[in-house]
């Protein structure tokens, strides 16, 4: 998944649909995102130690990947992310829009350095 947590993001379905916010979380192996202030429900929780009013808590819950889109920095367009790679093997996030970088994804391999005895 190339979203990362702390990533600003356009919703493009459901009730929250045009709404830009951060990446709260991201959860790869579900495929879902926890975007601030996105798909909120109210949870009932009953009085005790630890929450002593008790009542209705109001929290986000995830997002699919797919309903949202990253937004670009430069540009400041919801698009799709790319993969450009270096000729040193590192690579990075690129908006496919205007093609400028958002950031590392992977770092280039150091390299190895062959001593003789």
């Amino acid at each position: 998944m190339l979203i990362r947590s702390g990533d600003l993001v356009e919703v493009k379905t459901g009730n929250s649909r045009g709404t830009r916010a951060k990446v709260l979380a991201v959860q790869p192996e579900k495929g879902k995102l926890v975007v601030e202030g996105v798909n909120r429900v109210y949870r009932h929780v009953k009085r005790s130690q630890k929450n002593q009013q008790g009542g209705r808590l109001s929290k986000e819950m995830p997002v699919d990947a797919s309903n949202v889109l990253v937004v670009c920095t430069a540009c400041s367009k919801a698009t799709r992310i790319g993969v450009k790679v270096a000729a040193d093997g590192g690579r990075s996030r690129v908006c496919r829009k205007c093609g400028s970088d958002l950031g590392v994804l992977k770092r280039p391999k150091a390299a190895k350095a062959t001593a003789k005895k």
